[in-house]
């Protein structure tokens, strides 16, 4: 599958990976504070997005897309960096491929089960009639009945598009994401290990990787650094430079 991508820099590689319901633009920030240094691509993953839909959803789909965008633009021995879903996909990569990445961060993700089955948020934005909403305002309206919070139903609704004819569509393929939502909650999906170095950064005032999981990390990624700075889930959103700051220090 061809990924859309937003390319900015020169030097090393880092290819970036949004979370669900996200996109490229989540990491134009960081794009512009490493691309000083760095060679930054952030993909757009199926059915997110600029990139194409399909119906198939999973983590390997996933892999063998980024597998496919370093092989067509000739990228060798990049950093790979993913937030959330990305962050799975990325480790489920370093497992799969090992000697087709030098390091590897994950943010606030880790190798473990996460139960999407009831995800609020999917359930929100299954519940707003996009064929007939007249405006923003009303999508959010709708939303706000079961996702309390703001800047959680302003990121999401970000993937509203308006029709050249009038109303909205979705830019992601919600139905897919509906489908396979389940499999985005799965634990890695290749066996193996990854030995090369790499770093997970974790938010103080998330849940999703907690202290008893620093010896499940190992056990796949036997030479993970740890970083934690004080943030919630979207970590490189609301701590910018101090994450931007974690990256390059530990990459050089």
């Amino acid at each position: 599958m061809k990924l859309y991508y937003r390319e900015l820099g020169q030097g090393q590689p880092i290819v970036m990976l949004h979370g669900i319901f996200g996109s490229s633009d989540n990491w134009l920030t960081q794009s512009r504070l490493l691309s000083t240094t760095y060679h930054t691509y952030a993909l757009d993953l199926r059915n997110h997005g600029q990139s194409p839909h399909d119906v198939v959803f999973d983590y390997p789909a996933m892999v063998d897309d980024v597998v496919e965008f370093l092989e067509t633009h000739q990228i060798h021995n990049p950093v790979i960096m993913g937030h959330s879903m990305g962050g799975k996909v990325a480790m489920n990569f370093a497992v799969a491929h090992p000697e087709k990445l030098q390091k590897l961060i994950v943010v606030d993700i880790a190798p473990k089960p996460y139960n999407m089955e009831n995800y609020v948020v999917l359930n929100g934005l299954n519940s707003i009639p996009i064929d007939s909403i007249t405006s923003r305002q009303e999508a959010d309206t709708i939303l706000a009945r079961l996702v309390e919070e703001l800047d959680v139903r302003q990121f999401v609704l970000k993937n509203l598009q308006r029709r050249p004819e009038g109303g909205f569509k979705w830019k992601l393929n919600l139905p897919a994401i509906t489908e396979n939502i389940a499999r985005i909650g799965l634990p890695l999906e290749f066996e193996g290990k990854f030995e090369k170095p790499t770093l997970f950064v974790r938010g103080a005032r998330s849940n999703y990787i907690k202290d008893h999981d620093f010896d499940r990390i190992r056990k796949i990624f036997p030479v993970a650094e740890f970083q934690t700075l004080d943030a919630g889930h979207w970590v490189p959103a609301e701590k910018p430079k101090e994450f931007a700051e974690v990256v390059e220090k530990w990459l050089a």
